[in-house]
Protein backbone atom coordinates (compact mmCIF):
# COMPACT_ATOMS: atom_id res chain seq x y z
CA UNK A 1 0.00 0.00 0.00
CA UNK A 2 1.97 3.17 -1.49
CA UNK A 3 1.44 6.72 0.72
CA UNK A 4 -1.61 7.19 2.76
CA UNK A 5 -3.59 4.43 0.85
CA UNK A 6 -5.41 4.90 -2.74
CA UNK A 7 -9.35 5.25 -2.12
CA UNK A 8 -12.00 4.90 -4.94
CA UNK A 9 -15.10 6.46 -4.21
CA UNK A 10 -18.00 5.35 -6.02
CA UNK A 11 -21.07 7.71 -6.11
CA UNK A 12 -23.30 8.77 -8.58
CA UNK A 13 -23.94 12.39 -7.67
CA UNK A 14 -21.16 14.42 -8.42
CA UNK A 15 -21.52 16.91 -4.80
CA UNK A 16 -20.88 13.73 -2.76
CA UNK A 17 -17.83 12.67 -4.36
CA UNK A 18 -16.39 16.28 -4.09
CA UNK A 19 -17.54 15.93 -0.32
CA UNK A 20 -15.27 13.24 -0.14
CA UNK A 21 -12.50 14.89 -1.92
CA UNK A 22 -12.71 17.54 0.32
CA UNK A 23 -12.10 15.70 3.28
CA UNK A 24 -9.45 12.67 1.92
CA UNK A 25 -7.50 14.38 -0.21
CA UNK A 26 -5.66 16.80 2.82
CA UNK A 27 -5.01 13.22 4.68
CA UNK A 28 -2.66 12.36 1.93
CA UNK A 29 -5.32 9.69 0.02
CA UNK A 30 -4.99 9.00 -3.59
CA UNK A 31 -8.31 9.08 -4.82
CA UNK A 32 -10.15 7.40 -7.75
CA UNK A 33 -13.70 8.09 -8.49
CA UNK A 34 -16.65 6.12 -10.30
CA UNK A 35 -20.39 7.08 -10.56
CA UNK A 36 -22.10 3.86 -11.35
CA UNK A 37 -21.25 -0.03 -10.68
CA UNK A 38 -19.87 -0.98 -14.12
CA UNK A 39 -17.47 2.04 -14.25
CA UNK A 40 -16.22 0.81 -10.46
CA UNK A 41 -15.37 -2.68 -11.59
CA UNK A 42 -13.73 -1.27 -14.13
CA UNK A 43 -11.59 0.60 -12.68
CA UNK A 44 -10.89 -1.72 -9.68
CA UNK A 45 -9.73 -4.21 -12.75
CA UNK A 46 -7.59 -1.70 -13.68
CA UNK A 47 -5.98 -0.72 -11.01
CA UNK A 48 -6.90 -1.93 -7.29
CA UNK A 49 -7.36 0.28 -4.92
CA UNK A 50 -6.47 -0.18 -0.96
CA UNK A 51 -9.98 0.70 0.32
CA UNK A 52 -13.70 0.98 -1.53
CA UNK A 53 -16.25 4.09 -0.31
CA UNK A 54 -19.46 2.58 -2.18
CA UNK A 55 -23.15 4.39 -2.03
CA UNK A 56 -25.80 2.39 -1.70
CA UNK A 57 -28.03 3.98 -4.30
CA UNK A 58 -26.75 3.56 -7.73
CA UNK A 59 -27.99 3.89 -11.06
CA UNK A 60 -27.50 0.54 -12.49
CA UNK A 61 -26.89 -1.86 -9.52
CA UNK A 62 -26.91 -1.30 -5.60
CA UNK A 63 -24.06 -1.28 -3.50
CA UNK A 64 -25.20 -4.57 -1.50
CA UNK A 65 -24.81 -6.31 -4.92
CA UNK A 66 -21.70 -4.69 -5.97
CA UNK A 67 -20.14 -5.64 -2.69
CA UNK A 68 -21.53 -9.27 -3.20
CA UNK A 69 -19.44 -9.19 -6.33
CA UNK A 70 -16.08 -8.01 -4.88
CA UNK A 71 -16.20 -10.58 -1.83
CA UNK A 72 -16.92 -13.46 -3.86
CA UNK A 73 -14.02 -12.91 -6.20
CA UNK A 74 -10.58 -14.20 -4.76
CA UNK A 75 -8.91 -10.87 -6.79
CA UNK A 76 -10.82 -8.47 -4.69
CA UNK A 77 -12.17 -10.06 -1.54
CA UNK A 78 -9.67 -8.78 0.62
CA UNK A 79 -10.14 -4.88 -0.19
CA UNK A 80 -11.73 -3.42 2.35
CA UNK A 81 -15.60 -1.76 1.58
CA UNK A 82 -17.86 1.08 3.36
CA UNK A 83 -20.89 1.29 2.17
CA UNK A 84 -22.18 4.51 2.23
CA UNK A 85 -25.71 5.19 2.27
CA UNK A 86 -28.60 7.67 3.47
CA UNK A 87 -30.71 4.82 4.28
CA UNK A 88 -31.43 4.02 8.02
CA UNK A 89 -33.21 1.34 8.34
CA UNK A 90 -31.88 -2.04 10.59
CA UNK A 91 -32.80 -3.88 7.74
CA UNK A 92 -30.80 -2.15 5.51
CA UNK A 93 -27.59 -2.13 7.94
CA UNK A 94 -28.66 -6.08 8.58
CA UNK A 95 -28.07 -6.71 4.48
CA UNK A 96 -25.03 -4.41 4.65
CA UNK A 97 -23.08 -6.79 6.64
CA UNK A 98 -24.72 -9.98 4.60
CA UNK A 99 -23.59 -8.71 1.66
CA UNK A 100 -19.78 -8.76 3.35
CA UNK A 101 -19.28 -5.05 4.06
CA UNK A 102 -16.11 -4.34 6.01
CA UNK A 103 -18.40 -1.29 7.43
CA UNK A 104 -21.26 0.88 7.14
CA UNK A 105 -21.59 4.68 6.93
CA UNK A 106 -24.89 7.08 6.87
CA UNK A 107 -25.58 10.56 4.79
CA UNK A 108 -24.76 12.64 5.84
CA UNK A 109 -21.09 11.68 6.96
CA UNK A 110 -19.67 12.92 10.02
CA UNK A 111 -16.14 14.05 8.82
CA UNK A 112 -14.47 12.14 12.52
CA UNK A 113 -16.26 9.21 11.84
CA UNK A 114 -15.32 8.97 8.31
CA UNK A 115 -11.56 9.30 8.80
CA UNK A 116 -11.75 6.87 11.93
CA UNK A 117 -13.05 4.31 9.87
CA UNK A 118 -10.79 4.81 6.83
CA UNK A 119 -8.01 4.42 8.74
CA UNK A 120 -9.10 1.16 10.68
CA UNK A 121 -10.15 -0.26 7.40
CA UNK A 122 -6.53 0.63 5.47
CA UNK A 123 -4.53 -0.59 8.54
CA UNK A 124 -6.18 -3.87 7.84
CA UNK A 125 -5.75 -3.70 4.11
CA UNK A 126 -2.13 -3.26 5.15
CA UNK A 127 -1.62 -6.14 7.57
CA UNK A 128 -3.67 -8.29 5.01
CA UNK A 129 -0.77 -7.05 2.46
CA UNK A 130 2.00 -7.95 4.53
CA UNK A 131 0.15 -11.74 5.39
CA UNK A 132 0.43 -12.19 1.72
CA UNK A 133 3.29 -11.24 1.04
CA UNK A 134 4.37 -13.63 3.85
CA UNK A 135 2.50 -16.45 2.34
CA UNK A 136 4.26 -15.69 -1.27
CA UNK A 137 7.40 -15.92 0.36
CA UNK A 138 6.06 -19.67 1.70
CA UNK A 139 4.86 -20.55 -2.09
CA UNK A 140 8.28 -19.34 -3.52
CA UNK A 141 10.07 -22.06 -1.10
CA UNK A 142 7.90 -25.22 -2.44
CA UNK A 143 8.97 -23.85 -6.25
CA UNK A 144 12.36 -23.82 -5.17
CA UNK A 145 12.08 -27.17 -3.55
CA UNK A 146 10.46 -28.58 -6.68
CA UNK A 147 12.54 -26.98 -8.72
CA UNK A 148 14.99 -28.99 -7.56
CA UNK A 149 14.39 -32.07 -9.45
CA UNK A 150 12.57 -32.52 -12.62
CA UNK A 151 10.20 -35.33 -11.25
CA UNK A 152 8.17 -33.35 -9.10
CA UNK A 153 7.90 -29.71 -11.00
CA UNK A 154 4.24 -28.72 -10.38
CA UNK A 155 3.08 -31.25 -7.98
CA UNK A 156 2.05 -28.82 -5.18
CA UNK A 157 -0.12 -26.73 -7.89
CA UNK A 158 -1.34 -30.18 -9.46
CA UNK A 159 -2.58 -31.44 -5.80
CA UNK A 160 -4.07 -28.01 -5.08
CA UNK A 161 -6.41 -28.28 -8.29
CA UNK A 162 -7.19 -32.26 -7.37
CA UNK A 163 -7.94 -31.13 -3.57
CA UNK A 164 -10.40 -28.53 -5.02
CA UNK A 165 -11.84 -30.19 -7.41
CA UNK A 166 -12.72 -33.10 -5.41
CA UNK A 167 -13.86 -31.16 -2.30
CA UNK A 168 -16.48 -29.18 -4.41
CA UNK A 169 -17.64 -33.07 -5.65
CA UNK A 170 -17.75 -33.44 -2.20
CA UNK A 171 -19.72 -30.89 -0.89
CA UNK A 172 -17.26 -28.60 0.91
CA UNK A 173 -17.89 -25.20 1.71
CA UNK A 174 -15.86 -22.20 -0.09
CA UNK A 175 -14.07 -21.40 3.12
CA UNK A 176 -12.68 -25.48 3.09
CA UNK A 177 -11.83 -25.24 -0.92
CA UNK A 178 -9.93 -22.51 -0.18
CA UNK A 179 -7.60 -23.88 2.57
CA UNK A 180 -7.68 -27.11 0.20
CA UNK A 181 -5.82 -25.09 -2.18
CA UNK A 182 -3.77 -23.54 0.41
CA UNK A 183 -3.44 -26.83 1.70
CA UNK A 184 -2.48 -28.44 -1.37
CA UNK A 185 0.20 -25.49 -2.75
CA UNK A 186 2.07 -25.74 0.64
CA UNK A 187 1.71 -29.74 2.35
CA UNK A 188 5.12 -30.36 0.70
CA UNK A 189 6.87 -27.01 1.99
CA UNK A 190 8.79 -29.14 4.46
CA UNK A 191 10.56 -30.91 2.39
CA UNK A 192 12.75 -27.90 2.33
CA UNK A 193 14.90 -29.09 5.34
CA UNK A 194 15.04 -32.97 3.92
CA UNK A 195 18.30 -33.80 2.33
CA UNK A 196 18.70 -34.33 -1.64
CA UNK A 197 20.54 -36.96 -1.39
CA UNK A 198 16.82 -38.63 0.42
CA UNK A 199 14.13 -36.41 -1.88
CA UNK A 200 16.39 -37.63 -5.42
CA UNK A 201 17.42 -40.86 -4.48
CA UNK A 202 17.03 -43.33 -7.61
CA UNK A 203 15.27 -46.20 -6.33
CA UNK A 204 13.43 -47.62 -2.94
CA UNK A 205 14.22 -46.02 0.40
CA UNK A 206 15.99 -47.58 2.99
CA UNK A 207 13.61 -47.81 6.34
CA UNK A 208 16.01 -44.82 8.02
CA UNK A 209 15.51 -42.69 4.89
CA UNK A 210 12.16 -43.10 5.01
CA UNK A 211 11.96 -42.29 8.79
CA UNK A 212 13.69 -39.06 7.23
CA UNK A 213 10.91 -38.09 4.40
CA UNK A 214 8.58 -38.23 7.13
CA UNK A 215 9.91 -35.73 9.19
CA UNK A 216 8.54 -33.39 6.03
CA UNK A 217 5.00 -32.80 7.58
CA UNK A 218 6.75 -32.15 11.05
CA UNK A 219 8.60 -29.30 9.36
CA UNK A 220 6.10 -27.70 6.78
CA UNK A 221 3.89 -27.44 10.19
CA UNK A 222 6.65 -25.79 11.82
CA UNK A 223 7.24 -23.25 9.00
CA UNK A 224 3.50 -22.29 8.57
CA UNK A 225 2.62 -22.11 12.28
CA UNK A 226 4.08 -18.37 12.99
CA UNK A 227 1.68 -17.24 10.35
CA UNK A 228 -1.90 -16.77 12.07
CA UNK A 229 -3.63 -16.98 8.43
CA UNK A 230 -2.73 -20.06 8.60
CA UNK A 231 -4.47 -21.79 11.45
CA UNK A 232 -6.70 -23.93 9.52
CA UNK A 233 -4.39 -25.48 7.00
CA UNK A 234 -1.95 -26.50 9.12
CA UNK A 235 -3.95 -29.80 9.95
CA UNK A 236 -3.63 -30.24 6.33
CA UNK A 237 0.63 -29.73 5.96
CA UNK A 238 0.93 -32.27 9.01
CA UNK A 239 -1.77 -34.80 8.63
CA UNK A 240 -1.45 -35.69 4.76
CA UNK A 241 -0.51 -38.68 4.87
CA UNK A 242 -2.14 -40.26 7.70
CA UNK A 243 -4.47 -42.80 6.43
CA UNK A 244 -7.96 -44.10 8.14
CA UNK A 245 -6.33 -47.46 9.62
CA UNK A 246 -4.00 -45.77 11.98
CA UNK A 247 -0.97 -46.51 9.44
CA UNK A 248 0.00 -43.36 8.44
CA UNK A 249 1.91 -40.83 9.43
CA UNK A 250 3.62 -38.65 11.43
CA UNK A 251 0.74 -38.96 14.40
CA UNK A 252 -0.86 -42.43 13.46
CA UNK A 253 -4.31 -41.11 12.98
CA UNK A 254 -7.07 -43.32 12.39
CA UNK A 255 -10.94 -43.22 11.69
CA UNK A 256 -12.76 -40.16 13.00
CA UNK A 257 -9.40 -38.54 13.87
CA UNK A 258 -8.61 -37.59 10.42
CA UNK A 259 -10.49 -34.69 8.78
CA UNK A 260 -12.45 -35.06 5.27
CA UNK A 261 -10.22 -32.19 3.83
CA UNK A 262 -7.14 -34.06 5.20
CA UNK A 263 -8.86 -37.11 3.10
CA UNK A 264 -9.00 -35.29 0.37
CA UNK A 265 -5.66 -33.67 0.31
CA UNK A 266 -4.42 -37.46 0.90
CA UNK A 267 -6.28 -38.73 -1.81
CA UNK A 268 -5.18 -35.78 -4.00
CA UNK A 269 -1.71 -36.29 -3.20
CA UNK A 270 -1.74 -39.95 -3.90
CA UNK A 271 -3.02 -39.63 -6.96
CA UNK A 272 -0.59 -37.07 -8.58
CA UNK A 273 2.49 -38.88 -6.81
CA UNK A 274 1.20 -42.40 -8.91
CA UNK A 275 0.51 -40.48 -12.33
CA UNK A 276 3.68 -38.58 -12.29
CA UNK A 277 7.24 -40.05 -13.35
CA UNK A 278 9.57 -40.47 -10.36
CA UNK A 279 13.66 -41.21 -9.98
CA UNK A 280 12.48 -44.65 -9.34
CA UNK A 281 9.51 -45.70 -11.54
CA UNK A 282 7.59 -44.64 -14.18
CA UNK A 283 4.01 -43.33 -14.04
CA UNK A 284 1.28 -45.97 -13.90
CA UNK A 285 -1.52 -46.00 -16.13
CA UNK A 286 -4.98 -45.27 -14.82
CA UNK A 287 -6.36 -49.10 -14.68
CA UNK A 288 -3.32 -49.13 -12.25
CA UNK A 289 -4.51 -46.50 -10.03
CA UNK A 290 -8.14 -47.21 -10.17
CA UNK A 291 -6.77 -50.91 -8.54
CA UNK A 292 -4.25 -49.28 -6.03
CA UNK A 293 -7.22 -47.00 -4.52
CA UNK A 294 -10.02 -49.67 -4.70
CA UNK A 295 -7.19 -51.88 -2.57
CA UNK A 296 -7.03 -48.97 -0.29
CA UNK A 297 -10.18 -48.74 0.38
CA UNK A 298 -10.56 -52.59 1.28
CA UNK A 299 -7.98 -52.04 3.63
CA UNK A 300 -9.43 -49.27 5.54
CA UNK A 301 -6.81 -46.11 3.97
CA UNK A 302 -9.08 -44.31 2.56
CA UNK A 303 -13.12 -43.33 2.68
CA UNK A 304 -14.79 -45.63 0.23
CA UNK A 305 -17.53 -42.77 -0.87
CA UNK A 306 -14.34 -40.17 -1.06
CA UNK A 307 -12.40 -42.86 -3.98
CA UNK A 308 -15.78 -43.33 -5.83
CA UNK A 309 -16.19 -39.76 -6.12
CA UNK A 310 -12.68 -39.13 -7.13
CA UNK A 311 -12.40 -42.07 -9.40
CA UNK A 312 -14.86 -40.37 -11.71
CA UNK A 313 -12.36 -37.66 -11.84
CA UNK A 314 -9.10 -39.13 -12.57
CA UNK A 315 -9.37 -39.52 -16.42
CA UNK A 316 -9.77 -35.37 -16.52
CA UNK A 317 -6.99 -35.04 -13.93
CA UNK A 318 -4.69 -36.93 -16.23
CA UNK A 319 -6.12 -34.62 -18.84
CA UNK A 320 -4.95 -31.44 -16.17
CA UNK A 321 -0.92 -33.21 -16.62
CA UNK A 322 -1.10 -32.19 -20.48
CA UNK A 323 -3.57 -29.24 -19.97
CA UNK A 324 -2.78 -27.38 -16.92
CA UNK A 325 -6.56 -27.53 -16.31
CA UNK A 326 -9.51 -29.82 -15.06
CA UNK A 327 -11.93 -29.72 -18.01
CA UNK A 328 -15.62 -29.92 -16.37
CA UNK A 329 -14.64 -28.15 -12.72
CA UNK A 330 -16.87 -25.27 -13.76
CA UNK A 331 -19.79 -28.25 -14.65
CA UNK A 332 -18.56 -29.21 -10.91
CA UNK A 333 -19.35 -25.76 -9.18
CA UNK A 334 -22.93 -25.24 -10.86
CA UNK A 335 -23.91 -29.04 -10.29
CA UNK A 336 -24.53 -29.93 -6.93
CA UNK A 337 -23.22 -33.97 -5.67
Amino acid sequence: MKGNGKILVVDDEQKNLLIMESLLAPRGHELAFASDGAEAIQKLNEDPPDLILLDVMLPDMDGFKICKILKGNEATRLIPVILVTSLYDVSDKIKGFESDADDFLTKPVNKHELLARVRSCLRIKALNDRLERSESVLYAFVQAVEAKDRYTVGHSERVAKYAMDLGILAGQDPSTISQLKQGGLLHDIGKIGIPDSVLRKPGPLTADEFEVIKEHTVIGEKICMPLRSMGGILPLIRSHHERLDGTGYPDGLSGDEISLPVQILGIADTFDALTSDRPYRDSMPLEKVVSIFNKEVEEEKFDADLVQIACQRFPYWLEDLASKAIPGVREVVETPV
